[in-house]
């Protein structure tokens, strides 16, 4: 015990590094980002550095695998060079035993990175994209799914806008179905009230179809002074793109929500293929990690009396690129639905463990 508590003290240290090392310079380059994203805008630096500490959450989360596999390197290697490893050998105990606490760590990070990091990232990246469209208009635009349908907020000089659709087609051009629109002035008071059949985005504008508006003017009967229209344009500052990224996109929705958020939707009709692989992603990311830290251990558990040290180091991380991409690309193809949910998610990661293992049992002698 006290030897694998030595072990994994020692991993946990070179993760702390690492982790130290990467987080400053992806804070950077992200800094970087943020000025020249909102070069004009006047923003100061508090502003910026405030984008850029809620991007770090996310940014962590992503690069998890890449650390641990950093990570069991640098230990590996600091054991081989230190003869560590060789003597842990001489006391009868196996180097894949050595890998007891590197393992439990990394099973430890795994589960704090789903159950602690998934709902920070969610938040604050959800507080990001509400300061950056806050910025850029002068007010946010969100959008988010529930059983209710669609909802939409936008800003602009003219106002606020809460934009509902009971559906939309997801193609270019999007088009919302069954709309219901409530405009606000700048000062926060309601203006006017719009029902339409469709709602169909065109550049710098939505294409209202078989209109009713209702004007909210104090002391005026709604009612009374209600015009219908076969079509209306309303300014806004919505994008294809940038409602193609939001809706449907699970990764501003906490581990503890999406089960919720997947009954809801489905019982309204939307898909839900996304977001259930997205939440059966994030329940394999422990087991993921732990991949990770055996494939890192399978090349660099070596003497380095016996040279390659460079080889293994690059093999063991272009093998985990590979396993990376590996699972990148089941989880896309479970999503278009061409592989089941459960094989989208956890047939990377299980292959990756067993890979990993028989690499360490061949290369070790017991």
């Amino acid at each position: 015990m006290i030897l694998d508590g030595y072990f994994a003290r020692r991993f946990l240290q070179s993760f702390l590094m690492i982790l130290a090392v990467f987080m400053t310079l992806i804070m950077l380059i992200d800094l970087i980002e943020q000025l020249r994203r909102f070069e004009g805008a006047g923003l100061g630096l508090g502003q910026l550095a405030t984008l850029m500490l809620l991007n770090a959450p996310g940014a962590i989360k992503d690069i998890l695998p890449l650390l641990m596999i950093l990570s069991t390197i640098v230990l590996f290697v600091s054991l081989a060079r230190s003869s560590e490893l060789v003597v842990t050998r001489a006391i009868g105990r196996s180097g894949i035993r050595a890998l007891a606490g590197p393992c439990l760590v990394a099973l430890v990070i795994g589960v704090l990175a789903v159950t602690t990091l998934n709902p920070i990232a969610a938040a604050t990246s959800n507080r990001y994209q509400q300061l950056s469209d806050s910025y850029r208009t002068g007010g946010p635009a969100v959008l988010s799914l529930t059983g209710e349908g669609l909802w939409m907020r936008q800003g602009g000089m003219q106002g606020q806008a809460v934009i509902h659709a009971t559906g939309y087609n997801g193609v270019e051009p999007v088009t919302l179905f069954d709309v219901t629109i409530l405009s606000y002035a700048p000062n926060g008071g309601p203006t006017q009230r719009i029902s339409a059949e469709t709602a169909r985005l065109e550049p710098g504008e939505w294409l209202l179809g078989k209109v009713k508006v209702w004007p909210l003017s104090t002391g005026a009967n709604p009612e009374a002074a209600s015009r219908e229209l076969d079509t209306l344009r309303l300014p806004t500052t919505m994008t294809q793109d940038r409602i193609r990224e939001s809706i449907g996109q699970p990764n501003g929705i906490s581990i503890y929500d999406l089960p919720g958020t997947i009954r809801a939707l489905r019982q309204a009709g939307f898909a839900t293929r996304k977001h259930e692989v997205w939440y059966m992603v994030e329940l394999a990311r422990p087991l993921f990690l732990l991949s990770m830290v055996l494939v890192g251990a399978a090349f660099t558990m070596r003497h380095t009396r016996f040279g390659g040290t460079g080889i293994a180091v690059l093999s063991a991380i272009l093998l985990g690129f590979a396993l990376y991409f590996v699972r990148n690309f089941a989880q896309i193809l479970g999503e278009n639905g061409q592989i089941p949910v459960i094989l989208a998610a956890w047939g990377p990661p299980v292959s990756a463990l067993f890979l990993a293992l028989g690499l360490l049992l061949h290369a070790e002698d017991g």
